[in-house]
């Protein structure tokens, strides 16, 4: 270890084989259920590594400052309407929310915008998974700002207080089974690699429907939409047809459903009598045009809650929520993941 660096929880949660959430509470006196063994070590550690708790900040921090940072990847479509239910949910429990966009994943903006989070002492932060490095998260924790991932799947457990995600793997299996339901033999998933995780949660889906309907469905594969136009897209759709029936697809989101379905019947094809297009998110795009896209629903309202529900009970103020008319449903402690599922709304893009 660089002798001019200081010591962070997370040299510790390293040197005590434990979480990062773990030393907080043990370095913090939290009056979290612990074994005394765990205790024992972390305290062992960070005396070996010589830690030094900056009692300066350990003052200010017991000054609340009843502010929380979000970031998300950008403000478009599920990321605006997710960000204004977080301050809204923040708002009602006394806090403030600080809203910061990743900019299209700009490294620079992405360092800006840790050091303002770290200059205002945010009490927790919130991050979706493609908003911020891993690397870069772990700058934040490891000043002991407890954070509360959300759409953030295969993250290092470590690293946060619990993850809040959509079940969109399920979704996509629903869907075609929602379109094996209508007909479809030949099936296809239109994807986005440049959303990265959140694409392949969906494709993960996609194989699992398959393997669930493989007595149903003839010919299925994955294209890009981020590679391979729209109309392309649609020609290739044609070449593999493997019956009669109508080609079912599993677009990404809405917008993709939307341009797809654009593209078809551009080319003269009917939907949804020749394809059946379902989309994810229930965007307003996909009830404002014709044919209304088939999609699913995003809960923002239950996401949200318990997101912020893990952050006050980290925080130590999970009284607040007993305030609530309707109890917020958290997960156990110990329990780093809840999947929220999605309701499908079936329109016209897929059944007459």
């Amino acid at each position: 270890m660089n002798k001019n660096r200081s010591v962070t929880i997370v040299d510790i949660a390293e040197a005590a084989g434990v979480s990062i959430a773990t030393v907080s509470n043990v370095l913090n006196r939290r009056k979290v259920p612990m074994a005394e063994e765990t205790i024992r070590k972390v305290e062992k550690a960070a005396e070996e590594l010589g830690y030094r708790r900056n009692v300066m900040a350990a003052s200010l921090s017991r000054r609340k400052s009843y502010e929380l940072g979000l970031i998300v990847p950008s403000f478009t479509g599920y990321y605006g309407r997710f960000a204004e239910e977080m301050e809204r949910k923040a708002h009602e429990y006394g806090y403030h929310m600080s809203v910061f966009s990743a900019g299209g994943y700009d490294p620079d903006m992405e360092k800006r915008h840790l050091d303002v989070l770290l200059q205002r002492r945010v009490e927790g932060l919130f991050c979706h998974g493609l908003a911020m490095s891993p690397d870069s998260t772990r700058q934040i924790v490891g000043v002991g700002t407890p954070l509360v991932l959300f759409n953030a799947w295969n993250w290092p457990e470590d690293l946060a207080v619990g993850a809040v995600n959509l079940d969109v793997g399920t979704a996509c299996i629903d869907g075609l089974k929602h379109l094996a339901a209508q007909g479809c033999r030949t099936m296809f998933y239109l994807g986005r690699s440049q959303s990265y995780a959140t694409n392949v949660e969906r494709k993960r889906g996609f194989r699992q429907g398959l393997s669930e309907l493989s007595d149903e469905v003839l010919y299925a594969s994955q294209l890009d939409v981020d590679v391979t136009s729209y109309a392309e897209c649609v020609a290739i759709t044609q070449e593999h047809k493997a019956d009669d029936g109508p080609i079912g697809i599993m677009s990404f989101d809405d917008m993709v459903a939307l341009k797809f379905m654009s593209a078809v019947l551009e080319k003269g094809y009917r939907v949804p009598q020749d394809y059946k297009i379902m989309g994810i998110n229930n965007d307003t795009i996909s009830s404002s045009c014709y044919p209304q896209i088939s999609t699913f629903d995003i809960p923002y309202g239950q996401q949200a809650q318990i997101a912020i529900g893990l952050m006050l009970r980290e925080l130590g103020e999970e009284s607040k929520l007993n305030d609530e008319q309707e109890p917020t449903l958290l997960p156990e402690p110990g329990v780093h993941e809840v999947r929220i599922p999605l309701t499908m709304v079936p329109r016209l893009s897929t059944q007459l």
